[in-house]
């Protein structure tokens, strides 16, 4: 497995076509001084050492020494061992609401916002457990299949927002229905859909999808997430989402619709407010949860490569340090750069 250590360095590599540009233009601004010497042809006549073909191989080499350089700063690595582990754990699969609605700012600093930071907060308590997510509006697809790597986990979930969606609406059904199918075919192991929503437009099917998982043996928890008085929705401009006559749309958590998924899927459900109660309710909800053993594969040693790299730039910079702008007249015979 190759990876780089400091990958923020590689956004240097932008330099290199910008500098490609700086060339041209005083190439350009060179031909118009060339021109007012005198003719091109004749000029040429007088110089016979001078190679513009040289120069523009000293010039693609400097840039591809700085390149490397770019990249050897990032420090690329190599997975040199590879260690399939045993771990006792839980399976999690996640369906996250990002419909129009989790704008909401009844619970701060919104409500999409603050499940963000519950789901966070949860894999960071995880050592040997896998986690998956799938975000859904008006329709349902997975964002993050179910892994053990905790970072690209938390790398996903906050890239999440509601464009990624463009049907709205709550399509809650769909979305158990593709957790329950996400899960690994391990064995003896506790699995659990946690879904969180605040079940504005709601379209059905969702009792029956967490019965179904049910049956499956997964357990299904519901976070409730919002006011049940309602609220409104920012519009992203400053103002509110108003509806057909003019009026600012209230969006309102509907628990009658939670607790009857928590109770199809023999799980619990859990209003997400302002405090940390919900966290500390989940956390123990998961550890009543049986765990297996599950098979990870975890690169454990990591060789640096920027030696090598280091090492090719060093080359380059001899090669263009020994390269001459002007005809070398010993080998004058040998047409490199015709």
């Amino acid at each position: 497995m190759f990876r780089f250590e400091n990958p923020e360095y590689l956004y240097l590599l932008a330099v290199v076509p910008l500098l490609f540009l700086v060339r041209l233009l005083m190439q350009r601004r060179r031909k118009n001084n060339l021109k007012k010497l005198g003719d091109p042809e004749l000029l040429k006549r007088l110089m016979p050492d001078v190679s513009a073909h040289r120069r523009g191989a000293k010039f693609w080499l400097m840039q591809a020494a700085l390149a490397l350089l770019i990249v050897m700063m990032s420090r690329p690595q190599m997975g040199t061992k590879i260690n399939n582990e045993k771990r006792q754990g839980i399976e999690v699969m996640i369906a996250l609401d990002i419909s129009n609605s989790m704008k909401a700012e009844d619970v701060v600093p919104s409500r999409l916002d603050k499940s963000k930071m519950l789901v966070e907060n949860m894999v960071d308590n995880f050592t040997d457990d896998k986690v998956g997510l799938v975000v859904f509006a008006g329709d349902a697809f997975v964002q993050l299949p179910i892994t053990s790597d905790y970072v690209s986990a938390k790398m996903f979930l906050q890239n999440t927002d509601p464009s990624l969606i463009a049907t709205q609406g709550t399509d809650l059904g769909q979305a158990i229905n593709i957790c329950s199918k996400s899960f690994t075919q391990q064995k003896n192991i506790g699995r659990a859909i946690i879904v969180i929503t605040d079940g504005e437009d709601h379209e059905g099917g969702a009792v029956e999808a967490a019965a179904a998982a049910c049956k499956s043996g997964q357990r299904v928890f519901v976070l409730g997430i919002g006011s049940p008085k309602g609220a409104p929705v920012p519009d992203g401009t400053g103002g509110y989402m108003k509806d057909n006559t003019g009026n600012e749309v209230m969006s309102a958590l509907n628990e009658t619709m939670c607790r009857q998924i928590a109770e199809a899927g023999k799980g619990a459900y859990i209003h997400v407010d302002n405090s940390n109660m919900a966290q500390k309710q989940l956390d123990n909800e998961l550890t009543k949860l049986q765990k297996g053993e599950m098979s990870s594969v975890i690169y454990s040693e990591y060789d640096e490569q920027f030696q090598a790299v280091g090492v090719l730039v060093i080359l380059i910079l001899l090669v263009e340090m020994l390269m001459l702008e002007r005809k070398n007249p010993l080998l004058r015979r040998f047409k490199l750069f015709k």
